[in-house]
């Protein structure tokens, strides 16, 4: 067993001098500098007497004179070994440690402080675990001393002759840089065993952060030579150069990207923007960040093609072929192209037209993109705008920002080396809007032929001409498309194929792309007429023709299947095959199997994926005049409910209606598929006839189709997607139309052959629609 500081006499009542900074451990001698006239006078009366103090820490540095709340209980017992005094009545005394001593009680504290106090002795007992760690900490502070510049080397010889645990955990803790919280920390530990463990917490944490300042002066320092060498090197290159008669380096680039600036015959002002942006890039050092950033952007300037553009190919026989080649249809599109060359060939300087394709899914708008690039000859970009929700993916970034780059536009442009391309923006009702700004905002400069002569991308900062560029946009609905972004175009509406288009389409580009792609040969497969039909009317429900075109995919992959297995050489695709290879039919039609019913009404709606038919019901029961809607109505179409029963109501003898129908009994419509929302008010004129079919017991003529908004007083108001409701009708295999009488001017719209095998019927009053829609009794 042993005894950290040896036992020494120290009075039960010591004087007590508080000092600032700084916590004196036992076993050592340190100076110490003294100002305070109340605290040299203390000293003074301590040299007459025995020589010995107290002296306590102060935890609030602020306090002057400080209180006994002031300061720390735990402090040491020391002897003023010797004094100095100066001319400005301060002293510096050398004072040695004597032992650990806690206040019990202030006995004084008037002109100086005075306490009671009890000494405190550490024991110890050796012990395998306690020269370990007395082992670790000498370690652990060799390495500190090592690292720092502020500790003497002497002080790893001193450390390693003290052998008393206690003692070395005060040296180490009077020596480095703790905290003056931590270092109290060490002196208040009165166990050796406890202090030592706590020195060498702090020790190790002090450790780390030495390792890691040396670690960063390294690596600066690594950086900082690099940089030198490089230097030197350099100049030593160009010396070399010098004297074999060879051109430095950067002369070389500068001479580079002037002649450069000359063949791309920019415009005069951003050719001196390149030219000053040159002057500056030679200036930079080449180590520097700004030089890589205006380097980037030069590179950017002299490859946009200023000048560069294709020619229109005007020959308009020959750009029909290619139309005609490219896609079955599509008339209206097709007219504009061939009416845009016309103009082109009149006209050279004819800017380039703003178009809006807007059609369901799968109709082709994207593909006819690429169709009319070819067509005119032109380059093909295509940018999607779904879910875009930053307006620098338009603009660009501006070059302040690491990474910065132009916008999409750009871009695209820089991409296919033309000033005049066909540039696509494909789903242009699908842009977003966040904090980051409003990317259709963006869009109205690029797409306004008024601004977008003179565009300007936030990274280049000068105009660049967009007005040959022919722009073509997609959208499935307009709706969502912001007003003043669609006013800026020309909206071309694409309305889904009927069966006999998609048969055409299935034979001439769908089949042999599918064969094709499937390792497949008309030796292998083919289609008869009546598969793709079947494919087409009972495997498939769409306006366009994607899902037509995964179908056929699908019986090429198991035919592929099978000659690879050897098992077949040539297969023909029949109708009874085509069950075999996709299955049982997924749709069927409902019309052919509806027989006219009682309460029953076909109608025709409008949807962004193309027209489609519903089937109003209603029926009757006992009740308190209650109107039950169900099938996911929206708003709007349960409103055309509410005004289809108040017309029948209001003039219900005229209609054959029993005038107290509604007395004691509800009435329930209901819109079948309810997992489908619905709304819209062309629906109004079918909930009428279903409820006076209901009310009548005259069922309604099967395959008849209405579409129609109804007014309280029987007046049918025309309505919106009539292309697109016949197209359902023909799918659907409708026989008759009835239709507002103020849309007759729309049938114009409608092709020939679509019409063909319908007959319309043009309304004016629910009347009207009573006379055509039902029977005029119930066949049995």
């Amino acid at each position: 067993m042993g005894e950290s500081e040896k036992e020494v006499r120290v009075p039960s009542e010591l004087p007590i001098l508080p000092i600032k900074e700084g916590v004196i451990f036992p076993s050592l001698v340190v100076p110490l500098a003294v100002t305070d006239g109340n605290q040299v006078a203390l000293i003074d009366e301590v040299l007459t007497r025995d020589r010995l103090l107290g002296i306590l820490t102060q935890k609030n540095t602020e306090a002057e004179p400080p209180s006994p709340s002031d300061l720390y209980p735990v402090g040491i017992a020391v002897s003023v070994v010797k004094m100095l005094r100066f001319p400005d009545d301060s002293v510096r005394i050398l004072i040695h440690g004597m032992a650990r001593i806690r206040i019990e009680k202030f006995t004084l504290t008037e002109p100086h402080l005075r306490a009671k106090v009890e000494v405190l002795q550490g024991k110890w007992e050796k012990s395998i675990e306690l020269e370990a760690l007395t082992r670790n900490v000498k370690t652990a502070f060799q390495k500190v001393v090592e690292l720092t510049q502020y500790l003497p080397d002497e002080l790893i010889a001193l450390s390693l002759n003290i052998e008393d645990p206690g003692r070395i955990a005060d040296f180490i803790a009077s020596n480095v840089n703790f905290d003056l919280a931590e270092k109290q920390e060490v002196l208040e530990l009165v166990d050796p065993m406890l202090r030592l463990e706590r020195v060498n917490t702090l020790l190790n944490k002090e450790l780390n952060v030495l390792e890691l300042g040396q670690k960063i002066r390294s690596q600066v320092k690594t950086e900082m030579d690099k940089a030198q060498r490089e230097y030197f090197l350099r100049e030593q290159l160009k010396a070399i150069q010098s004297e074999l008669g060879e051109e430095d380096e950067r002369e070389v680039e500068r001479k580079e990207l002037t002649k450069k600036i000359a063949l791309a015959k920019m415009p005069k002002e951003v050719e001196k923007v390149a030219e000053n942006e040159l002057d500056r890039l030679v200036k930079i050092p080449v180590a520097a960040a700004e030089y890589n950033v205006s380097r980037t952007y030069l590179d950017w300037l002299v490859s946009l093609p200023w000048s560069k553009e294709t020619q229109d190919n005007l020959d308009i026989q020959a750009a029909q072929r290619i139309l005609d080649d490219d896609h079955y249809g599509l008339e209206d599109v097709k007219e504009r192209i061939i009416e845009y060359l016309a103009v082109r060939k009149l006209k050279k300087d004819t800017k380039g037209p703003i178009l809006c394709f807007v059609g369901p899914p799968g109709v082709g708008k994207t593909s006819l993109g690429r169709s009319i690039a070819r067509a005119l000859g032109r380059k093909f970009s295509r940018f999607a705008l779904g879910g875009v929700r930053d307006e620098a993916e338009i603009r660009g970034h501006r070059r302040t920002y690491i990474g910065a780059l132009p916008g999409r536009v750009i871009q695209g442009i820089r991409r296919v080396e033309s000033k005049n391309p066909v540039f696509m923006l494909d789903e242009v009702d699908k842009i977003g809007v966040d904090f980051r700004g409003d990317p259709a905002s963006a869009l109205l400069e690029v797409l306004d032929p008024e601004q977008n002569f003179s565009f300007s991308d936030h990274y280049l900062e000068v105009p660049f001409d967009l007005s040959k560029v022919m722009f073509i946009t997609t959208a499935n609905i307009v709706d969502t498309i912001p007003s003043p972004l669609l006013d800026r175009m020309e909206v071309i509406e694409l309305s889904g194929y009927t069966e006999e288009e998609k048969i055409h389409i299935a034979k001439r580009f769908l089949v042999p792309r599918q064969i094709q792609e499937n390792g497949l040969t008309v030796k292998r497969i083919s289609f008869e007429e009546k598969a793709l039909s079947k494919i087409v009317r009972d495997y498939t429900r769409e306006a366009g023709v994607r899902n037509l075109e995964r179908k056929i995919a699908s019986i090429c992959r198991k035919v592929a299947r099978d000659v690879a297995d050897g098992k077949k050489r040539f297969v023909k695709i029949t109708p009874e095959k085509v069950v075999v290879f996709l299955g049982p039919e997924k749709f069927y039609s409902e019309v052919a199997e509806r027989k006219g019913e009682v309460g029953i009404a076909t109608g025709l709606a409008w949807t962004p994926a193309g027209g489609e038919i519903l089937f109003i019901e209603a029926t009757k029961m006992k009740g308190t005049q209650g109107l039950i809607l169900t099938g996911q109505l929206g708003s709007v179409m349960k409103e055309s409910a509410q005004a289809a029963l108040s017309c029948i109501r209001s003039d219900a003898k005229e209609m054959g209606v029993p005038e107290n129908f509604f007395e004691n009994s509800d009435i329930h419509i209901h819109v079948p598929s309810g997992a489908i929302p619905k709304d819209g008010p062309s629906a109004g004129i079918a909930m009428a006839v279903a409820l006076i079919s209901l009310l009548t017991g005259r069922p309604v003529r099967p395959r008849v189709a209405m579409t129609g908004e109804i007014t309280l007083t029987g007046k049918v108001l025309p309505i919106g997607g009539v292309k697109e409701k016949v197209l359902a009708a023909k799918r659907a295999g409708i026989k008759e139309v009835i239709l507002p009488d103020k849309n007759e001017k729309d049938l114009k719209e409608v092709p020939e052959k679509l019409k063909k095998g319908l007959q319309f019927h043009f309304v004016n009053r629910l009347d009207d629609v009573v006379k055509v829609a039902l029977q005029d009794h119930k066949k049995h």
